[in-house]
């Protein structure tokens, strides 16, 4: 079945993560979301209030990134970022795991840190009054090899997140259909899959949501579906 536009929308997080962005870029990037329904804008956290009173009844959520790009800050530096994030509204977090210590072997650092940063956020967003607020964890894949991948993804799960995303768009590659089907293929189908990095055309979008992704990261939303769109009106 073909991929229709609407469809396509609700897998983008439009993406402005740059360190220059303005007051006026998180605007239009606030608008282009209301105009092509996408899932949400993904800001940095301090984006996130203005994001939030843009996007406020719309069908486009605010998601915001912790410990980003390197996921090397303490558990309780994230925890607190988490907290600090949902508080100021944001309806989803990214977080990146510790990767050194994935690496390294510390299974035991990076499963309780998930774990705590998944309850920190189910816990502030009961306080504040909020809906389910989606926690997605960052594994950045091209550090990690097969079975570190696979091991990675179960400590998500288990963790109670709600998404296992492969990359910041940082490291020195993004998603590839190899890591999105192995984390696919691992998780189960409660939890969700996000390819971010190096998404930048219509026809990678569509090869990684046909490789597993449930979710898209990009800062070229608005170049996809324009040219989704011309293609599907040839």
């Amino acid at each position: 079945m073909a991929l229709r536009f609407e469809e396509l929308a609700k897998t983008i997080d439009h993406t402005l993560l740059r360190p220059d962005a303005t007051q006026a870029d998180i605007e239009q990037l606030c608008e282009e979301a209301k105009e092509n329904h996408f899932a949400t804008v993904c800001v940095n956290p301090a984006w996130v209030p203005l994001a939030a009173r843009l996007l406020k009844g719309f069908d486009s959520k605010v998601c915001t990134v912790v410990s980003f790009p390197l996921g090397a800050d303490l558990a309780p530096t994230k925890i607190k970022a988490a907290e600090n994030a949902v508080g100021a509204g944001a309806d989803e977090v990214e977080f990146v795991i510790n990767i050194g210590a994935m690496l390294s072997g510390n299974f035991k650092l990076v499963r309780d840190e998930i774990a705590a940063v998944v309850r920190a956020v189910r816990m502030k967003s009961v306080n504040v009054g909020k809906g389910l607020v989606l926690v997605k964890a960052i594994l950045e894949t091209c550090y990690l090899d097969k079975k570190l991948m696979r091991l990675a993804a179960r400590m998500v799960e288990d963790g109670g997140a709600d998404f296992v995303k492969t990359s910041t768009g940082y490291g020195p590659e993004g998603a590839t259909v190899e890591a999105v089907e192995l984390l696919r293929d691992e998780l189960s189908e409660s939890l969700g899959v996000k390819a971010a990095g190096g998404i930048r055309n219509a026809e990678d979008a569509e090869t990684m949501i046909n490789a597993g992704a449930a979710r898209l990261g990009t800062s070229s939303a608005v170049e996809i579906m324009k040219e989704f769109s011309e293609q599907r009106s040839e």
